[in-house]
């Protein structure tokens, strides 16, 4: 009876801990255990001419090849993000993002961790890909670049991207990093580096902001409320409970980037992590999903909470209103959803997180990073324009 009593409590221990297992939220992707030491980054989505989705992440972490040749997964769903199955891995693909132009499926990032800016075309459907080498297939920008899964935007007969340039006279993070734009005729051969126009680099600036700015980074292609093209950009602040972002002007021919810190930064809820913004026609807003600051975390170092997403939209990129928090978790250290990356479809929006969440080997190695992509989807987004939070 001893023995069976034992039993019986270990039993209800091994249960107890089944039913309080928590799942991540939405549809998961792609896992890959803590205990591996490769984590789970930069999530790229697109959706193909056969109303298919494509999913792509990178591997990053100390067992990982990012600093060398890094990996990217490719992942396919056929049942609008139900299900999925990888279909490929792509060696020498690192920060990079999902597009289809004209047709065509492209993969666009550097090689590795701050390396050469390549362009990859797949004529499957992403099952294979051609391989960047030079200046005619795909190699666009030799030398030491950073960026994430940024939106592509077309404007003016050119389809631009931003990026930053990171060679600089240090290697410290945030301060090696120049905001920089590049785009191309919209009918020309993508994979031909010629056809690439640069603006300038705009480097790193210790004064910007009192002396506190750490960093611009991850910037996104916009085009403006007067029809011009802008760069706004993730803004570093360490210390500081308000988060920022940083808006620089392209000139129309694609070749000259500018900034004025007197006007250029602005409130942004989130805006210390990576965001991404896309303008609705239907509802004449910019939205954004970002990693918006809950006043019960504030009061350290906002680049670190990443526990909450929240949907935003504003209709003059400077002024913004939070509608909606759509994943969150109450615990910021060990728990994430971020670099998400989204689409419009429809009236709803689709989008892919790198999620930082528990699993059968203690969860992730930190919130930032993560053990999961996760795939979720907002239904019907613009009836959200009554919510407001404060």
């Amino acid at each position: 009876m001893k023995h069976l009593k034992y039993f019986i409590i270990s039993l209800l221990v091994c249960l107890n801990c089944i039913c309080f297992a928590q799942n991540p939220p939405g549809v998961v992707v792609s896992h890959i255990s803590k205990e591996t030491g490769k984590y789970i980054g930069s999530p790229g989505m697109c959706i193909l001419p056969d109303g298919s989705y494509l999913a792509s992440h990178d591997e990053f972490g100390p067992k990982s090849s990012e600093f060398r040749s890094a990996q990217t997964r490719i992942f396919l769903s056929k049942d609008h993000g139900e299900s999925w199955r990888q279909i490929s891995t792509i060696d020498g693909q690192f920060w990079s993002n999902l597009f289809v132009h004209n047709g065509i499926v492209y993969i666009m990032g550097p090689n590795k961790h701050h390396g050469n800016f390549n362009i990859r075309r797949s004529d499957d459907g992403g099952y294979s890909w051609t391989i960047p080498y030079h200046s005619k297939n795909g190699l666009i920008l030799p030398g030491e670049y950073h960026t994430a899964p940024m939106p592509m935007v077309i404007h003016n007969g050119r389809i631009w991207r931003a990026l930053e340039y990171a060679t600089a006279p240090t290697t410290k993070w945030g301060q090696r990093y120049s905001a920089m734009m590049i785009s191309a005729p919209v009918n020309s051969d993508l994979l031909d580096a010629n056809n690439w126009r640069k603006t300038n680099y705009l480097m790193y600036d210790s004064t910007y902001l009192d002396g506190t700015f750490n960093a611009w980074l991850e910037g996104n292609a916009v085009v403006g409320p007067k029809g011009e093209m802008l760069d706004i950009l993730r803004v570093d602040v360490p210390g500081k409970d308000e988060e920022y972002a940083a808006i620089v002007n392209i000139s129309k021919d694609g070749k000259k980037a500018t900034f004025d810190p007197e006007t250029g930064f602005v409130k942004l809820p989130g805006g210390s992590k990576k965001f991404t913004i896309r303008y609705d026609e239907k509802s004449k807003r910019y939205w954004m999903l970002s990693n918006y600051v809950k006043p019960e975390f504030k009061g350290s170092n906002p680049g670190s909470i990443r526990n909450t997403q929240a949907l935003c939209s504003s209709t003059d990129l400077r002024n913004w209103t939070i509608h909606k928090i759509v994943l969150e978790h109450p615990e910021v250290k060990k728990h994430g959803f971020q670099y998400v990356e989204w689409l419009f479809e429809g009236d709803d929006i689709i989008f892919l997180s790198r999620t930082a969440f528990d699993d059968e080997t203690g969860g992730a190695h930190n919130n930032h990073d993560a053990n999961y992509l996760t795939f979720h989807r907002i239904k019907d987004f613009r009836k959200l324009l009554e919510e407001r939070i404060d």
